[in-house]
């Protein structure tokens, strides 16, 4: 099943004196400003305004992951292709205990097998990020973790190669060797471009220079970006990934489900977010309204504008994908914008609900 976008046709009767009044003439469309075959400048790589996380291929604590549902996943993954979405996004790390891994192998297996793809598998940009695990000491560890990762996707070369996380606050002295570790593997041809996760202001500042001293260009960064996270320091981010070049990637863009409508304080997710949601929720009755009334409007639903906001603000958002249905309703954050108001709309009213995302534990300064 293909997602199709529509527009409305519109006629305009123009009475001139050179145009006879009977005549009936056709207004050319102006088209959306996104659609996922339209693709953005990532880097050296042109990506959809969209990608998809694969955080919960193979994550059992979480999200609840069955191999039971790798069909589904599988045709979530078919279904994404068919409708022009080219970046996906795991890690290294992605998967629960002995499924550890697990997040590549799938999106490996999907590319090899793909209907979609026959042949054109390089056309798909994976984006993989490595952990930054303290007995990984040498550039040359993180160069067998990128080959490693390799063999699990089943590819010759990544598209973006990521950090998943800074050291610097913790380990100083290991973050010069994770630094040197995406150098090895640009100069070594294992990966098209590199990227960062997790980076605050200042180390993203920093590491962006120390790549350039290197020869090697800083392609993204990725952090959490949405409404609910939206605070002076993703700003800050923002801010220096437009000054320099670098394409932010939002994770998490319905706040892990929190921007959805799905949940509330009477109705909470199963698992380890039951808690976060139970303390967050009931503070976001301002901006899930302000959601609600945009998406009834526009005749969208409430994930769909959280995921346009990020759009809107030029980063390209990667919600995770589990099933179909999941596919069906983010494409339709595409093909069409939040206007300036409405974007003003959410984020006053974001400001006036007393709880946001905690922030990611790995996130530097």
């Amino acid at each position: 099943m293909a997602f199709t976008l529509s527009t409305t046709k519109t006629f305009t009767n123009i009475n001139c004196s050179n145009t006879p009044s009977n005549i009936t003439t056709f207004k050319p469309l102006k088209l959306p400003l996104f659609w996922p075959w339209q693709k953005v400048k990532m880097g050296p790589l042109s990506v959809s305004p969209m990608g998809f996380g694969t955080w919960a291929w193979g994550n059992q604590l979480l999200w609840g992951y069955q191999t039971s549902m790798d069909d589904q996943l599988q045709q979530a993954f078919e279904l994404a292709l068919q409708n022009g979405i080219n970046l996906f996004d795991t890690a290294d790390s992605y998967g629960t205990g002995r499924l550890n891994g697990q997040s590549e192998r799938l999106l490996g297996k999907f590319i090899k097998d793909s209907q979609v793809l026959k042949g054109k598998q390089n056309e798909v940009v994976v984006a993989t990020k490595f952990a930054a695990y303290p007995w990984r000491l040498t550039s040359g560890q993180f160069v067998n973790a990128c080959r490693a990762s390799l063999d699990r996707l089943q590819i010759d070369q990544l598209g973006i190669g990521q950090l998943h996380w800074s050291t610097a606050n913790y380990a100083p002295l290991q973050e010069l060797v994770l630094w040197d570790g995406l150098v090895a593997m640009y100069e070594k041809g294992l990966v098209r471009a590199v990227g960062v996760s997790n980076y605050g202001p200042q180390q993203l500042v920093k590491i962006h220079d120390y790549l350039k001293t290197r020869g090697v260009p800083l392609c993204s960064a990725q952090v959490q970006f949405s409404l609910l996270s939206m605070g002076k320091e993703q700003l800050e981010i923002k801010s220096i990934c437009d000054e320099l070049g670098i394409r932010l990637i939002s994770y998490s863009p319905l706040g892990l489900g929190m921007l959805t409508g799905k949940y509330s304080s009477s109705k909470l997710p199963t698992g380890p977010r039951s808690f976060l949601f139970g303390q967050i929720l009931p503070g976001l009755e301002p901006l899930l309204l302000a959601q609600r009334e945009i998406a009834e409007k526009r005749g969208k639903t409430m994930p769909q504008v959280a995921i346009n906001w990020c759009i809107c603000k030029g980063t390209v958002p990667i919600p995770g994908i589990k099933s179909v249905k999941h596919v069906e309703d983010n494409l339709g954050a595409l093909g069409w914008k939040l206007t300036n108001d409405e974007q003003l709309q959410l984020e006053y009213a974001a400001k006036e609900s007393p709880k946001s995302m905690i922030q990611n534990i790995f996130q530097t300064r």
